[in-house]
């Protein structure tokens, strides 16, 4: 499921400072990086399934693995777990409403956040 719309798509953050904003919001990049690009992800789990919230975004200055680079953010997703294949994003899967919304908050905290950097 794709969060169309946020305002983050398209907004541009120093790493360093991305990384606070998104581990304060509970959103880890942990080792989810290469050299250009990056993905924060927000685990949630209810009646026994997994889902993530994702923020991807690419280094359009810099280099990650440097810690000098400039992100500009992607469309923030929500997928949902299938052991062992990995994580699905499709408009079909059925996603609590409860994490939709949790989803939807956060997003809109990343972006205050991130508007104060602009």
């Amino acid at each position: 499921m794709k969060f169309e719309g946020t305002g983050i798509e398209g907004l541009t953050a120093d790493l360093l400072r991305l990384d606070e904003i998104m581990e304060e919001l509970g959103l880890v990049r942990a080792g989810q990086w290469d050299y250009e690009r990056v993905t924060y992800d927000r685990k949630f789990e209810a009646k026994g399934e997994v889902f993530y919230l994702r923020v991807q975004g690419f280094a359009v200055e810099g280099d990650v693995g440097r810690r000098d680079a400039v992100i500009k953010l992607l469309t923030p997703l929500l997928g949902k777990y299938y052991y062992p294949h990995g994580v699905e994003y499709g408009e079909d899967e059925n996603f609590p409403s409860q994490i939709i919304n949790t989803s939807q908050s956060l997003l809109v905290q990343v972006k205050e956040e991130l508007s104060k950097l602009q």
